[in-house]
Parts: structure tokens; C-alpha cells; sequence
């Protein structure tokens, strides 16, 4: 079992910038697949990025271009860097976990797919006012 605690800024006016951290509390997290993914109200969840065990990045067009996905192995941490951020990305933001395991030899595309993630932060709300 993982848990994982999701912390950040909650708010930022339009334009602005916001980071958020998800510390795991047990287990390298390069055991792991790690995303984020967020879910505006009324949409169904949506993959924002994941990092992989070996530590490549990948971006759904959500939000590619203004997020950066990064972890920090020694703290057990990963991040979500957002900039420009508008009222559109107003969302609950959630990281995940599944053991790479779970992707070895599979479709690329599974990563981006929220069912296949068992351990998740307790998701944190994002609001952009304009």
C-alpha cells in the first residue's frame, strides 16, 4: 500500500503560476508509474502527465506546454509545475501511482488511463479566477 498526500498552493489569478507536490509514504517511487490527472466539474478525469519508473515524461494536449511533470527520488516526491494558468484549468487536480508493472509491454496509451492507477492523493482543488 502507498499513500499519498497531495500539498500546494490552492489559487492564483489568471496568467499565473501554481506547484504542486504529492509525497508517497513508502516505496521508491521509481517503482512506479506517477501521474497527474484532473478532473473539471461536470467532465470525466482527464491525464494531465505521467513519469515513468525510468523517469521519461509524457503530456497529454490538456495542458502540454505549460506543465511540467518532475519527481525527486530522495524525498519520495513528485511535482506538477503549471504556469499560465487560465479559469478553464479551475479542477480537482489528483496524483497516482501504479507499479510499472502495470505498463511493461502494454500500449503506450494505457498510462493516460485512469483505471489502471490503484493508489491515489486525496486531490487537491485548483480555482482560477480571472
Amino acid at each position: 500500500r502507498v499513500d499519498l498526500m497531495e500539498s500546494g498552493e490552492t489559487s492564483v489569478q489568471a496568467g499565473g503560476s501554481l506547484k504542486l507536490s504529492c509525497v508517497a509514504t513508502r516505496d521508491p517511487v521509481n517503482q512506479y508509474y506517477w501521474a497527474w490527472f484532473r478532473q473539471i466539474s461536470g467532465k470525466e478525469r482527464e491525464a494531465v502527465a505521467v513519469i515513468d519508473s525510468d523517469g521519461a515524461k509524457s503530456y497529454t494536449d490538456s495542458m502540454k506546454g505549460r506543465v511540467t511533470i518532475s519527481r525527486d527520488s530522495a524525498k519520495n516526491t513528485l511535482y506538477l509545475q503549471m504556469n499560465n494558468l487560465t479559469p478553464e484549468d479551475t479542477a480537482i487536480y489528483y496524483c497516482a501511482a501504479e507499479p510499472y508493472l502495470r505498463f511493461r509491454g502494454k500500449n503506450f496509451w494505457l498510462r493516460y488511463d485512469a483505471s489502471q492507477y490503484i493508489y491515489w492523493g486525496q486531490g487537491t482543488q485548483i480555482t482560477v479566477s480571472s
